[in-house]
């Protein structure tokens, strides 16, 4: 085998310290951008009403953990 062939072998192989993300990762954009984008906005929305260090380090986990709210209150909802 030549030297291109060996590299272009190589290339297509896959090993844990060889692949990027780009390689693996097919159409899961748009949910981590929604959950992203989310995220922001509980984060905002949880800081600006914090009132204590406290209320403010509450606001992160609840910005963090905000599908799961939404989730619960929309069972909760429609009585699920």
């Amino acid at each position: 085998m030549s030297e291109m062939e060996t590299e272009q072998s190589e290339q297509g192989k896959c090993g844990w310290f060889r692949c990027s993300v780009k390689e693996h990762a097919h159409g899961h954009g748009c949910g981590r951008a929604l959950y992203g984008l989310g995220f922001l906005g509980a984060l905002v929305y949880y800081l600006t009403t914090a009132t204590s260090l406290l209320a403010g380090v509450l606001g992160v986990v609840r910005a963090i953990l905000w599908p799961a709210f939404l989730v619960y209150g929309v069972l909760k909802f429609i009585g699920a």
